[in-house]
């Protein structure tokens, strides 16, 4: 007999776990599958969480409820602010993890969480019964029922592994490949394509010459990934650890490119498209061939482990070529390789055939996320994660899915481009992909998504009291800034001003006026005594406070400050925002024959019926759908819901 769940996930890479612990966490009974219950939330290649984009991601997930930001501030060797001198809008934060106290962390959450059943096995076929999954057969012959599914397969259908000519089957280095699925996938009907992702190789700490390398520390005070993260004193709880930086040089370039005609992307044997922007060595040379050198960032993998991550040069040239490479370039002359990189091919579906809950059109219970839609990347798999085991949850609740739309969040974004655009490469999330990014800075994030968390069930009662009384801080600190006005006498002020080299201002000036200019900051007017003391800034966890205390985290001045400099940009996003959505709340009616419709060009013709989108807004962002093509599909979808309701 078969053993029942309501869902059943399948994979437990940074996607199933966080599909798994949301579902769970809304009541539901899982099941989460995976071919090696010791290999949960692997990090097969680098051991970070965040950076551009990714960062922010990450945070939306966290602000909703889920746990890779928890995980990695827990296990976090090292934590930066990149862009720091930039806009707001690019700021993101960046954490360097221990990667087996990552996936211990990732484990352990999963089997504290109610509802949640670990089995270990490969998934070999899907069965379907009146249009949706009914069970998941196991190569072993077990059977799972389910009344929904989330695929979270990663780099595993079909996953061949390739070092110089030689080829082996694998999801991973050391772990076998799932070989039955993409037939079963096939079956169904869906259109696969093939991929290509890479990692280096990695480098012995101990044979590395350290001394004569650039180091490169983390922030002090670090930054968090996690909102709801507790350090007491303001600590991480692991010792940190800097990172170090060399180059290439042109001996290096020359060993690659004597060992091109053994590169397995040289000779033709990848055929599955690699990554734009996170290039193999062998891939930086051709693109970039007017650079004489290429920065490498040595990056540790743990406290108690061996391993240096040398961030830059992910490659798949035979072992002896990597050798001979790393050991060019300063520094790594003796450096030992406990073992080479290698590229990993595998198959993706077509993201264009989900729907924007993440759900495949056609089977009604069967969600994807992760790298089968053709992602790259930890946080845009556990972002798709979260969503897809929301949305199954939903769906067993039979309550209304959830969608994000792209003013609303990064995640929204992802989804809509996949959803809408496709992707023929790793899509990779970026802070220039988003038209509205001054709106999904990573400092609002749990304004803009905790709300969402706390009435779908994943936030608690402690969190959520937590981000009431973050807002409410923010709120009186804001309404100070608008009511008080710089005094008579405020010569510590004017000093302040000064050796900031700005203008002094004069008596009655609001402050929240003088906060506008670059040159000031909440720090500045704290300094010159015009913040009061309920302001005090306090890096302590929660528990250092008095109850009913409003002392400010550094999150609550940058938040607030950000707000009141970009007020104006911020409010033209907003309406602009306001404007497209009007066309988001037009839905077009399922029934829309596209094919009959006059005056549509046949290209939007033809992507439209492909496509289905469910609202205007999605119909103009497809390409190839002109503005008159929105106009007439205005007139026509207001033409069929009249006739739908006459029927």
């Amino acid at each position: 007999m078969a053993a029942r769940f309501q869902i059943v996930v399948v994979g437990a890479g940074h996607a199933g776990c966080e599909a798994a612990l949301a579902a769970a966490r809304l009541g539901c009974d899982v099941a989460l599958v995976t071919c090696r219950l010791d290999a949960i939330a692997r990090m097969s290649c680098n051991p970070a969480i965040g950076g551009l984009g990714k960062g922010h991601l990450v945070r939306e997930l966290d602000a909703l409820g889920g746990q890779m930001g928890l995980c990695g501030d827990a296990t976090g060797l090292q934590f930066r602010r990149l862009n720091r001198r930039k806009g707001a809008a690019v700021r993101a934060t960046r954490v360097q993890s221990d990667k087996r106290r990552y996936a211990a962390g990732m484990r352990a959450a999963l089997e504290r969480q109610p509802g949640v059943t670990l089995l270990e096995g490969e998934v070999s076929e899907l069965a379907l019964g009146g249009g949706r999954v009914s069970r998941v057969r196991l190569a072993d012959g077990r059977e799972v029922a389910c009344q929904a599914a989330v695929l979270t397969t990663g780099t595993f259908l079909r996953g061949l592994i390739h070092v110089g000519l030689e080829s082996r089957p694998g999801g991973r280095d050391g772990e076998p490949a799932a070989t039955s699925l993409s037939d079963s996938l096939r079956s169904l009907g869906l259109r696969l394509g093939r991929l290509k992702t890479g990692t280096p190789c990695r480098l012995d700490r101990a044979t590395i010459d350290i001394a004569r390398l650039a180091p490169q520390p983390g922030d002090d005070p670090p930054p968090r990934l996690s909102c709801w993260s507790e350090w007491p004193g303001g600590c991480p709880p692991l010792p940190q650890l800097p990172c170090h930086i060399t180059y290439t040089n042109e001996r290096t370039h020359e060993i690659i490119r004597g060992g091109l005609d053994r590169s397995p992307l040289y000779t033709g044997r990848i055929v599955g498209v690699g990554p734009r922007y996170c290039p193999s060595i062998e891939d930086k040379l051709q693109r970039f061939a007017d650079r004489d050198r290429h920065q490498i960032f040595l990056e540790p993998e743990g406290l108690d482990v061996p391993e240096i991550y040398p961030n830059g040069i992910s490659t798949s040239l035979p072992a002896d070529v990597q050798a001979e490479l790393v050991h060019s370039i300063a520094g790594l002359e003796r450096a030992v390789l406990l073992r080479p990189g290698y590229a990993v091919e595998y198959d993706f579906v077509d993201p264009q055939q989900l729907e924007h809950t993440l759900q495949l059109r056609g089977v009604e219970n069967l969600l994807l996320a992760g790298q089968i839609n053709g992602t790259s990347g930890y946080e845009e798999a556990a972002a798709q994660g979260l969503l897809a085991g929301i949305n199954a949850a939903q769906l067993c609740r039979e309550r209304e899915p959830v969608t994000l739309r792209r003013d609303q969040a990064y995640l929204g974004v992802l989804v809509d481009d996949l959803t809408l655009l496709g992707t023929s490469e790793p899509y990779r999330m970026f802070t220039a992909r988003a038209e509205y990014r001054l709106l999904l800075r990573e400092d609002n994030a749990d304004a803009r998504l905790s709300p969402l968390g706390r009435q779908l069930g994943l936030l608690d009662d402690a969190r959520w009291a937590r981000f009431c009384e973050r807002q409410e801080r923010q709120r009186r600190m804001r309404d100070h800034l608008e009511r008080t006005r710089v005094p008579a006498q405020a010569d510590e002020l004017s000093r302040l001003l000064e050796a900031a080299g700005t203008a002094p201002t004069r008596a009655g000036t609001p402050l929240v006026e003088l906060l506008r200019r670059p040159e000031v900051s909440l720090d500045l007017l704290r300094r010159a005594h015009l913040l009061p003391e309920e302001f005090a800034l306090h890096r302590g966890a929660p528990e250092g406070r008095e109850q009913g205390e409003f002392r400010c985290e550094p999150a609550d001045l940058e938040e607030t400050e950000l707000c009141v400099k970009y007020e104006g940009y911020i409010r033209r996003q907003l309406e602009r925002a306001e404007q497209l959505a009007q066309l988001e709340d037009q839905a077009l009616p399922a029934t829309l024959d596209y094919a009959h419709i006059p005056g549509l060009r046949r290209e939007a013709r033809e992507k439209l019926e492909r496509l289905r989108p469910t609202t205007l807004g999605q119909a103009a962002r497809i390409p190839g759908v002109t503005p008159a093509a929105v106009a007439i599909l205005q007139i026509c979808s207001r033409a069929t819901r009249v006739h739908d309701r006459q029927q």
